[in-house]
């Protein structure tokens, strides 16, 4: 019987294929990959929560490197520790072409749980309910207000966000420029104290920067605590620099938030219906060229 056409070596032996296929065929990587979802985690974080010597995970991770999963930070806390976190747009991309190499079809899973109801059949409480994130930063002047901002378009009704600093000082201008593409009403980022907040209830606490996540406090009920650890580009001195290191804060903020509204609601189990990127990541990439 011939092979079909469309079924050729070239098919299935792109460019990086195989070793993605090895790597996630490794219990270890791919538990380091999931972990590295949604959070950004140190080496000894890692090993903490894999359960094997710090020697194995580090070749693990110089593998997930070498294939463009991973990149490293270090952190602006503690010059000691390194950051690793994980390339969504890469992790989505190769994903995407084992499917078109593979020719699989993507069919909804039979008696998959009904997105309002829990594992065991009982209703969710307050389906309804918006998410509610408070991404935390140092001075609450760059980073978390446009994360602030870019949550807020994209996840409308559906998420009530806020941002706050340790030592709020003032919005950065070039944050502000860039606020105006997500917001209509940029006059509602001020930077704010981390202590207005306390005591409130929230399901994401996202800190974007190494020294707050170092001294984050407790809050009720014990949400769910995420760690970006970007650089601040307010530190970058030349302008020119300055602007492509706020872009860049963007770009990667996008993606890890549309990724993370993508997940379920950690209490109702629903969906967040994402609104339109286009506007803002038009502007971008015109500002890039």
């Amino acid at each position: 019987m011939p092979i079909p056409l469309a079924v050729t070596r070239s098919a299935y032996l792109a460019p990086d294929m195989l070793p993605f296929f090895k790597a996630l065929a490794d219990e270890t990587r791919l538990t380091i990959l999931r972990l590295l979802t949604l959070t950004d985690l140190k080496s000894g974080e890692i090993v903490e929560q894999v359960g094997v010597p710090q020697n194995a995970v580090s070749y693990h991770l110089k593998q997930l490197r070498a294939l463009g999963l991973l990149r490293d930070r270090r952190s602006t806390a503690d010059a000691r520790d390194v950051y690793y976190s994980l390339d969504l747009d890469r992790l989505q991309a190769l994903y995407a072409a084992t499917g078109d190499a593979l020719q699989v079809p993507v069919f909804p899973v039979p008696g998959e749980v009904d997105e309002g109801k829990s594992v065991d059949g009982e209703p969710h409480p307050d389906p309804d309910r918006p998410l509610r994130v408070l991404f935390l930063c140092t001075h609450n002047s760059a980073r978390s207000q446009l994360a602030e901002g870019i949550m807020r378009h994209l996840g409308g009704d559906a998420v009530e966000v806020y941002s706050a600093g340790s030592a709020p000082t003032a919005v950065h201008p070039i944050a502000l420029t860039l606020l105006r593409r997500w917001d209509d009403d940029p006059a509602r980022y001020t930077s704010k104290s981390l202590d207005l907040f306390m005591g409130q209830r929230f399901d994401y606490i996202i800190t974007v920067c190494d020294r707050v996540r170092d001294g984050c406090p407790v809050f009720p009920d014990d949400p769910v605590r995420i760690h970006w650890s970007f650089p601040d580009p307010t530190l970058v001195e030349d302008p020119d620099e300055q602007a492509r290191a706020f872009g860049t804060v963007q770009r990667e903020l996008c993606t890890r938030i549309r990724y993370l509204l993508t997940c379920k609601h950690p209490v109702t189990g629903h969906r967040i219906p994402l609104r339109s990127l286009v506007r803002a990541e038009i502007e971008t990439t015109r500002e890039q060229e």
